[in-house]
């Protein structure tokens, strides 16, 4: 026997079409009538691929979209989703050749591409929307601003001693590239996973030092020797010193763990979502300018920034 006509609220910010939304999931209930019913009115596409530190300070950007655009559904396309947060975006993309072609079927009231790898600005070109920001890729195969308020951080990008010169920081340009002022906005952050992470000591204030800061910037990296040192001196303070890292730290730490003898202890490395719960547990990170720096400010966290070769504004 057909249910149909029926009312289906196609427009509603939970309807996805090939699977139950979540009010139907957990409370039985349809469109009629429905309690859950939020409708939208446009759709805005943020492209933001990597490196995972620049997804997470790409966030504060959508306390600004959730003002301006309330109606609207946010698309974020990442090669990092574990960081974009689910409370403020409603679909999440990774970058697959599947979601890229869900992309391009649809059309966007506003685009922001903030990075300028030449395949994002390919992508960005060829999306439908009507309002373009950040970077596009011109015909010649090269990429350009695509519009005047992102020509000051175009220029930071293309020559040095502008770069160097710059005094603004980084979430004033991407805030202006997308026409508005940052006035302190914060991170957002999914909630960390609480593991209980067999071999932490919390009888004492723990120290997080992250001693990586990935393969792109060897020269940002602080001896083993160093991180030792530093480590005992910490330890002896009456603190407990957890060493992080990726797979790429891996060997690192365990050399860093033998050379302290005792100070600072190494539990491995995990998957994203699992290392963002065990920087949680700190009370203090030390870290280099890399994503675990990211992380704990957006765990607000107090931290102890190593910076060596980054223009320090």
């Amino acid at each position: 026997m057909s249910v149909y006509p029926m009312i289906i609220h196609t427009d509603c910010r939970h309807f996805r079409g090939d699977i139950p939304c979540w009010p139907n999931k957990e409370y039985g209930v349809h469109c009629d009538g429905c309690e859950y019913y939020d409708p939208v009115a446009e759709n805005i596409l943020i492209i933001k691929l990597g490196a995972a530190g620049d997804v997470l300070r790409t966030t504060p950007l959508l306390h600004k979209l959730k003002v301006d655009h309330p109606k609207a559904r946010i698309w974020w396309l990442t090669q990092s989703p574990e960081l974009v947060p689910k409370t403020h975006v409603d679909r999440i993309l990774k970058w697959t050749p599947e979601n890229i072609e869900t992309l391009g079927a649809l059309s966007f009231s506003r685009l922001i591409n903030l990075d300028k790898d030449h395949f994002a600005c390919a992508l960005a070109s060829r999306i439908n929307a009507k309002k373009k920001q950040g970077y596009l890729l011109s015909d010649l195969g090269v990429t350009k601003p695509a519009d005047d308020a992102a020509n000051f951080k175009y220029l930071t990008g293309i020559f040095d001693d502008i770069s160097k010169a710059n005094t603004r920081s980084y979430m004033d340009e991407m805030f202006e590239i997308c026409g508005y002022e940052f006035t302190g906005e914060k991170y957002i952050l999914n909630t960390p996973e609480r593991n209980p992470f067999a071999g932490l000591d919390t009888t004492k204030p723990i120290v997080g030092m992250n001693t990586g800061a990935g393969i792109r910037w060897t020269s940002r990296l602080w001896s083993p020797s160093s991180w030792a040192e530093l480590a005992k001196q910490v330890n002896a303070a009456g603190y407990n010193v957890v060493l992080l890292g990726g797979p790429d730290e891996d060997e690192r730490n365990r050399e860093i763990e033998k050379l302290s003898e005792g100070a600072a202890t190494y539990l491995g490395h995990f998957p994203l979502t699992t290392f963002i719960g065990l920087v949680e547990r700190c009370s203090v990170l030390i870290s280099g300018v890399t994503m675990a720096f990211h992380i704990g400010l957006a765990l607000e966290k107090r931290i102890v920034l190593i910076n060596n070769i980054f223009n320090k504004h």
